[in-house]
């Protein structure tokens, strides 16, 4: 459904053309992240001043946040190129093998998803991120024997949304570990207008504001709303952006000014309406609302817990006094 895609964080194929082109190049171009930026440009410049590649970085935090972008603001912050790969990617030994061995000095390999890399690969990538040393097995048996490769000194930036999922050696390795938060009203807002002058077209502060109360605290999201506001706009007004023109467009999306959809309402008005308000367990609600239990689990439910439509308890979820209310119901008295 197109409204489930528009509010998931996660990357969609079609948009990596439109994200490359709206990234921030440096870190003072880079909106958010106060404390993560501030550590970082410490961290940089002080390894510019020992000509030396930096230590390396773990990015985690939700999708969306800005892990990628930072890791090219990095990339370019170093002067160094960046080699892009993910976890899952990296199936054999000899994947990493040739990635490590083409690296030249300060250049950045990116891993996302780092926390689905094949434990036997994490072992290879030790000694390549302690010594800047590949060591190869050759042969098998008794007359098997290790080759050690020295590699050219370059930093590894690691991103993942599993922290919890990272095994202790890997996580240990990585000298700086940030943590990505959600962006706040006046930050979402700079992200817009930012992607609108980007994208070549004017926005007021109201209507940016606007998308960015609806992109659920997310950057991803708001250049993707952003984007099908432009549209709305360049059809039904000629172009302009305003906020009755935001308003409109997303409310041709279905999406609500707090960023529900569909899916989230369909998902509170099942609480209410079919189990009294909860609690109801996981499984049970993913049937009543015909969806799978990974979608309701992995983008449903968080973003209704961050925002405090939805409790969780050790029966089951509830809906609070805030889903009632958004929703436009009565709410109960025990609750109240």
């Amino acid at each position: 459904m197109e409204e489930e895609r528009l509010t998931i964080p996660e990357a969609q194929e079609e948009e990596e053309r439109c994200e490359l082109s709206l990234r921030p190049k440096t870190l003072a171009e880079f909106i958010g992240q106060p404390v993560v930026k501030g550590n970082l440009s410490i961290l940089l410049e002080a390894a510019k001043q020992r000509e030396e590649p930096c230590e390396h970085v773990l990015l985690y935090g939700p999708p969306g946040l800005g892990k990628t972008t930072l890791a090219h603001v990095i990339a370019n912050e170093m002067e160094g190129s960046i080699k892009i790969t993910s976890g899952p990617a990296l199936e054999r030994v000899g994947d990493l093998a040739a990635i490590l061995t083409n690296l030249e000095d300060g250049d950045i390999l990116f891993i996302d998803e780092i926390h689905r890399m094949n434990r036997s690969i994490e072992e290879v990538l030790y000694p390549a991120m302690e010594d800047f040393a590949l060591d190869i097995v050759i042969g098998k048996g008794p007359a098997a024997r290790t080759l050690r490769l020295d590699l050219r000194r370059f930093t590894i930036i690691g991103a993942t949304t599993r922290l919890s999922l990272m095994s202790a050696p890997l996580r240990d390795r990585f000298g700086a570990i940030y943590h990505m938060d959600f962006y706040g009203p006046e930050e979402m807002t700079a992200i817009v207008k930012r992607s609108a002058d980007l994208l070549n077209f004017e926005i007021d502060d109201e209507s940016a504001l606007s998308i960015g109360n609806r992109a659920r605290r997310t950057p991803r999201i708001a250049n993707r709303l952003l984007r099908r506001v432009r549209d709305y706009a360049q059809v039904k007004n000629e172009g302009l952006v305003d906020p009755e023109t935001v308003h409109a467009a997303l409310q041709a999306l279905d999406i609500d000014i707090k960023g529900l959809d569909e899916n989230d309402r369909r998902a509170l008005n099942a609480i209410i309406d079919k189990f009294k308000g909860g609690p109801v367990g996981l499984a049970t609600l993913a049937a009543a609302i015909s969806e799978e239990i990974a979608t309701l689990e992995d983008v449903i439910e968080p973003f209704l817990l961050r925002e405090g439509y939805l409790s969780r308890t050790p029966r089951g979820r509830t809906a609070t006094k805030l889903a009632y209310e958004h929703l436009n119901l009565d709410v109960p008295e025990e609750i109240i």
